[in-house]
């Protein structure tokens, strides 16, 4: 029903690659929440229980913030195309350091799975920084907080755009 009424703009994206590389970590990665899961149901330890819960959690949380923020970063501004990169890339870390937790408090499970999820961020980090090259510094606003701002511009600097004078008549 709404799939008929979404803009061209929102398909454009979603037929990118790194949106499609995003998606597929998305879906792998919900997969294996759910089978950590239904194995975490059978170890008796409460310790393995709690803390494997609070990873499989990680893993979701984790997993949708990538294909989320992939969509949100196709704006023509800088700072909010780097912006929504940096919490990509953080998510996309959280991910494999969750794989190694999770091989930690599940020792004796066979995880190959986990090593398939880590392949594919390491596909995605590079689909990923060619991505990040595209986008244009000099299309910006001042970030004020400093943190992403292109190469040049400080927090402090002047706004351009106020700097513009404005005649009334």
């Amino acid at each position: 029903m709404f799939e008929d009424e979404e803009p061209d703009e929102f398909e454009a994206i979603r037929s990118t690659p790194i949106y499609l590389k995003g998606m597929e970590i998305c879906t792998l990665a919900l997969e294996i929440a759910d089978v950590i899961e239904s194995s975490l149901e059978k170890q008796s330890s409460e310790d393995s229980q709690m803390f494997g819960s609070g990873m499989v959690n990680m893993l979701r949380e984790n997993a949708f913030i990538i294909p989320a923020k992939i969509a949100g970063a196709h704006v023509p501004l800088y700072d909010l195309k780097m912006e929504n990169a940096a919490l990509i890339r953080k998510a996309a870390r959280e991910l494999q350091a969750t794989t190694s937790g999770i091989r930690m408090i599940m020792p004796d499970t066979d995880t190959d799975y986990l090593q398939l999820l880590r392949d594919h961020i390491e596909e995605f980090r590079v689909i990923f920084a060619e991505w990040v090259k595209t986008f244009d510094p000099f299309e910006y606003i001042i970030d004020r907080w400093g943190l992403f701002n292109p190469p040049g511009v400080n927090y402090d600097d002047p706004d351009p755009d106020r700097d513009i004078l404005f005649d009334k008549d």
